[in-house]
């Protein structure tokens, strides 16, 4: 089986992946509850029952509200660094030791015919880390919560078959929004969130010849739109020639919505 992915919710108010292989299938995060988990695994026919382990990127909670539940009731191994770990497991409940298991920033893991390489990125949290997927030759990129996308990211995630890649607010409507100023600041700053421009400035950088999809990806319920993100992200790749549209398409991610299952 080739490698075979579905983004299960993305968004301020939770993210999940479903990633599988024909020898293993992983969740990477579980930002909601666990009754919500098992329904956007149910609506691409998987069960958590399935799993053979969750994957943290960081400790927010609208990455690992659900872990703990999930964990305990499918008795599933949890994969983060360690200072994700010393972050987060107040928050999860009691997990027995053998579940727990250390995946260092910068490493890669092998989980059957799957190879998981980890990369860091800039975020207010203890590590955050992100991944790509290696099977077969292909490359799926896991790429969220960066308040900029360094040179060394870049490195790490160019030319990648897909990439799931924040888009996460629009600079206008978080300017002129609600939110109180330091929250502002905060997602505007080089540990926040990377804008609608700056992904498609990155995108422009990173897409290669053998990108066939980019899903955009943790979008603010309050200061962006589907729309709006692709539009900005598809109009700058445009001025860059990057082929999209043509050699690739973006698509749209969904709080509460899993993606269809793609193939890689």
């Amino acid at each position: 089986m080739a490698l075979t992915f579905s983004v299960l919710a993305s968004g301020s108010t939770g993210n999940a992946v479903y990633v599988e292989t024909e020898q293993k299938r992983l969740l990477i995060d579980a930002g909601l509850s666990g009754k919500k988990m098992e329904g956007l695994l149910q609506q691409i026919a998987r069960s958590p029952k399935e799993l053979d382990g969750i994957l943290v990127t960081h400790e927010h909670s609208d990455h690992i509200k659900g872990v703990g539940v999930l964990a305990r009731k499918y008795s599933l191994p949890v994969y983060a660094n360690e200072k994700t770990w010393a972050a987060m497991e107040n928050n999860l409940g009691t997990l027995q030791s053998d579940q727990k298991f250390t995946f260092a920033r910068g490493s890669v893991q092998t989980f059957g015919d799957l190879d998981v390489e980890s990369f860091g990125v800039s975020h207010d949290a203890a590590d955050p880390m992100f991944f790509v997927f290696h099977h077969e030759g292909k490359k799926l990129t896991l790429a969220t919560d960066m308040g900029y996308v360094s040179e060394q990211i870049k490195g790490v995630i160019r030319n990648s078959d897909m990439y799931i890649f924040e888009s996460n607010h629009d600079m206008n409507m978080l300017r002129m929004g609600r939110y109180p100023w330091s929250v502002k600041r905060r997602i505007l700053g080089d540990s926040g969130h990377v804008s609608n421009d700056d992904a498609a400035a990155a995108l422009t950088e990173v897409v290669g010849e053998r990108t066939t999809r980019v899903y955009l990806a943790h979008l603010s319920k309050d200061n962006n739109m589907k729309e709006l993100a692709r539009m900005t992200v598809s109009q700058i790749l445009e001025e860059h020639d990057s082929g999209v549209g043509h050699t690739f398409h973006l698509f749209d991610t969904d709080p509460c919505e899993a993606t269809p299952l793609t193939v890689l």
